[in-house]
């Protein structure tokens, strides 16, 4: 497409698109930006959504990425209540689900993921919900309180999160994880059994290796989740928080390569060298572990839309980023930097029974690949660069807390 001033056209305005359009005027872009958006709302912060969003300790004016001024004075034109239906690449157009037709010069994918669905009867009955935008909260929000029940299928971040958030407005919750342990899919098996524990001790009962075969109810409303070894778990509302599916159908009608994302380079570009795409909806290059995978967190969607903007418009890459996650649960602040591929040996930093530990993941060779943390913020931040170095620390440095960190992470 040729036309003056050349256009960006944004599809998605989560963190990622919201993010993608910040840099891009940062870093020098002239030319019209404009970010379509499903939701009716400017782009947002979705982690509070399962934490202070629910127990009423946020306002919409502090979730907001960034103020609503921001879009107007940067010249950012939102289309928001409306989507990217479609993408036609010979003729660089975009057709929006309203109908409109727009004309693009680059275009930025930040389709965002999608919750996972719960392919089992009972599933369309009314209580049972999902959690992943503002909406999806308020209702969940509606839901619980003192004398609610609510069972939680999949004992995941999200799950335990809401769970947590639950017990905090006085309901009782219960979380249902197919799995042996809680986190199985993501954590290390000491920061399994420390959540599990503390999720027991503040009230939140905890289920592990079940199998769910149907939710059931009365009137069209969920009453009660059924396990397959028949047992029944009562309750007024269904949390199905069982992963997410990454929204890639718009680049594979497009044709572009996906896999278990759309297939991006550490620019952020897609097959096609006119189109972009970041955010949960990638399957991006991991340099620090030869590999590629698919990355959920708000560091991934800042990290690529720096990537894409500065592609864009012509700066050098920015350096490759550890990729890092955290949970607030109860009075935990839970840090996790790295992935924990091909791991040898996990080394326990502080007593695991109690706040306050560390545990770092290491391959055979004494590489740190990954670390967790909870309410230790100086040992993860210590960590967060020894996975960067991919340095060599021998296990018994890490495990002994007399041992300061900060000397292992000097240049």
């Amino acid at each position: 497409m040729s036309q003056d001033p050349p256009r960006i056209v944004i599809a998605g305005a989560g963190h990622a698109g919201g993010s993608a359009a910040a840099f891009l005027r940062q870093y020098g872009w002239k030319g019209s930006i404009v970010l379509v958006g499903e939701e009716p709302d400017a782009p947002y912060q979705r982690p509070p959504l399962s934490k202070a969003w629910l127990k009423g300790e946020a306002t919409a004016e502090s979730l907001a990425l960034r103020p609503a001024r921001f879009y107007a004075q940067q010249a950012i034109e939102m289309r928001l209540g409306t989507r990217v239906a479609a993408v036609d690449r010979a003729a660089r157009q975009v057709t929006l689900s309203d109908g409109a037709v727009l004309g693009y010069d680059r275009l930025i994918l930040a389709l965002g993921a999608r919750p996972r669905s719960l392919p089992l009867p009972g599933a369309r009955l009314a209580g049972v919900m999902a959690l992943r935008g503002a909406a999806d909260a308020d209702a969940l929000q509606a839901a619980l309180g003192p004398g609610k029940r609510l069972a939680v299928i999949g004992g995941g971040y999200i799950g335990l999160e809401v769970a947590a958030s639950a017990r905090a407005l006085g309901a009782e919750a219960v979380v249902i994880e197919r799995e042996t342990r809680v986190l199985a899919r993501v954590a290390g098996h000491a920061l399994s059994a420390f959540l599990e524990a503390q999720h027991r001790i503040r009230g939140v009962g905890i289920l592990t290796g079940v199998e769910v075969a149907a939710i059931e109810g009365d009137a069209g409303a969920a009453q009660s989740v059924r396990l397959a070894d028949g047992r029944q778990v009562p309750c007024d509302t269904v949390l199905v928080g069982i992963g997410a599916v990454p929204n890639t159908e718009v680049a594979q009608d497009a044709g572009l390569d996906c896999a278990a994302g759309i297939v991006v380079d550490l620019a952020a570009r897609s097959s096609d060298p006119a189109i972009y795409a970041i955010g949960d909806c990638t399957q991006r290059p991991l340099p620090l572990y030869g590999r590629s995978g698919r990355l959920e967190s708000v560091p991934n969607a800042i990290e690529q839309a720096k990537q894409a903007a500065a592609d864009i418009c012509g700066r050098a890459p920015p350096p490759p980023e550890v990729p890092w996650f955290w949970s607030d649960q109860f009075d935990l602040r839970l840090q996790m930097a790295g992935l924990a591929f091909d791991v040898h040996e996990a080394v326990m930093r502080g007593d695991g029974s109690e706040p306050g530990f560390t545990v770092f993941h290491l391959d055979a060779a004494h590489r740190v690949l990954a670390v967790e943390a909870v309410n230790a913020p100086a040992d993860f931040m210590a960590g967060r660069l020894l996975v960067a170095k991919q340095a060599r620390v021998a296990p018994e440095i890490l495990r002994d807390p007399a041992q300061p960190l900060r000397g292992l992470t000097a240049s």
